[in-house]
């Protein structure tokens, strides 16, 4: 690239919102925006350090570090390039998204790359707060997800085990969007009746039933313009399954009692804790609405997907829950919250450190303060290695076959004692396993 040309391309990123910077293809910084130098700097100068030195601290690019480099793919492919990383920032370590863009001399040759970052604001948020910090590969690729779905319009699915935070990644979506100045309007479907849902969700009019004394807005009204939250869409009744189906295919509804039909200007970002594919296979969640709301899913990973991030998921709760300031937990108490295993997931370890700060008067929380009164709920049996299983929704014909053949290699059972604890005739077993494949 000429220098004139380069200077104008510096020139034009420095009055950019988002903090840019300018890199040859040696990992050198040649140039910072203001924004880049206000978020990033420190006040070091930036010109001639490598990119890797000032984001992380290393000493070696970051695909030599475990790693993934924005740059290096951006040269290997030729096209721009989007991660997720962990920087070194004035602040301390944050989230930022990274976006490298290849720039190209006359001979079409990659000369230097713009490298855009856009800082994701966990720990002032009050989602961070409540449990969404971590810095594991699960949590990250969650967040990734989270980061390349926000700006778009597209239906979210958040799937997880209760407990793993999905309204706050359902907000964290909202917020990262193009509508987080719009309302956020959070639905639990579990127990809805039809009555029910249909006057939440689309309102009423006046007189529109006995004690409708005034018109009634719905929640799809009040989420104009931002994002509807269903969760546990997996316990919504099929009769209402349809009503919320037909919303979403025509983009109208119709209060109760009313007659015209109104337009709905909202984002769907659903969560459900069920298995949606087997309700689907089983007749008891519609395929055509399972199809509309799953544009897009996201795993909301359990706490022993992350156990890793349960130190600063502690830290993080602590601040929040704790009556008094400052305090801290020990590193055996941090150590036995590493090693628990929490069916509640963030909701239980909320709870758990939240007890702990009543029971604790000083300035540390300790291990017999966290487990005075902790829930020892027996923890849920593993099956074993040999234990019969299935990975899948299939044919009922085919998940006889493989159960007989499974119980067929059990041993200490002979023909007779099979027969017994299936509950059929041996003649009866006998001809279910001449029917099994060959082994």
């Amino acid at each position: 690239m000429p220098a004139h040309s380069l200077n104008e391309l510096i020139s034009f990123l420095d009055g950019l919102p988002e903090p840019r910077i300018v890199m040859d293809t040696d990992y050198r910084i040649v140039a910072a925006n203001a924004a880049y130098v206000r978020e990033f700097g420190g006040g070091q100068p930036l010109a001639g350090r490598k990119c890797y030195q000032v984001s992380h601290h290393f000493d070696v690019p970051c695909d030599q570090a475990g790693e993934s480099c924005p740059l290096k793919l951006s040269l290997e492919g030729g096209e721009p390039q989007r991660v997720l990383h962990l920087h070194h920032t004035p602040r301390g370590e944050e989230h930022v998204a990274v976006e490298t863009t290849p720039i190209r001399d006359d001979q079409g040759r990659i000369t230097h790359l713009v490298e855009t970052m856009r800082v994701v604001r966990q720990a002032s948020s009050r989602a961070a707060a409540q449990g969404l910090v971590g810095r594991s590969p699960a949590f990250v690729g969650m967040l990734e997800k989270i980061l390349r779905v926000a700006p778009s319009d597209a239906a979210v699915l958040l799937l997880g085990e209760t407990g793993t935070g999905k309204e706050l990644v359902a907000r964290a979506i909202h917020e990262a969007s193009a509508r987080e100045d719009g309302p956020f309007v959070a639905v639990d479907c579990a127990g809805m009746t039809e009555t029910l849902f249909e006057s939440e969700l689309f309102g009423y009019e006046k007189g529109a039933f006995t004690g409708a004394m005034a018109r009634k807005q719905g929640l799809v009204e009040a989420a104009a313009g931002g994002t509807l939250f269903l969760d546990e869409i997996g316990e919504l009744p099929l009769a209402l399954q349809v009503k919320l189906l037909r919303l979403l295919e025509t983009g109208t509804y119709r209060r109760v009692g009313g007659l015209d039909w109104l337009p709905a200007d909202f984002r769907l970002v659903t969560a459900t804790h069920r298995d949606l594919r087997a309700m689907v296979q089983a007749e008891t969640f519609r395929r055509d609405l399972y199809f509309r709301i799953n544009t897009f899913p996201i795993h909301a990973p359990a706490l022993h997907e992350r156990t890793e991030d349960i130190p600063l998921l502690a830290a993080s709760l602590l601040e929040r829950v704790d009556r008094k300031a400052g305090r801290r937990f020990s590193p055996t108490a941090l150590a036995w919250l590493s090693e628990r295993r929490f069916a509640g997931n963030i909701r239980e370890l909320r709870n758990l450190i939240e007890r702990a700060t009543l029971l604790a008067d000083g300035e540390i929380i300790d291990q017999p303060h966290l487990t005075e009164l902790a829930d020892d709920l027996p923890p849920l049996a593993r099956p074993a290695a040999d234990a019969f299983s299935v990975g899948e929704v299939v044919a009922l014909d085919d998940l006889e076959r493989s159960y007989l053949a499974w119980a067929k290699a059990r041993p200490g059972l002979d023909m007779a004692g099979l027969a017994a604890r299936l509950g059929v005739s041996q003649r009866t077993l006998y001809r279910k396993l001449q029917a099994l494949p060959p082994a």
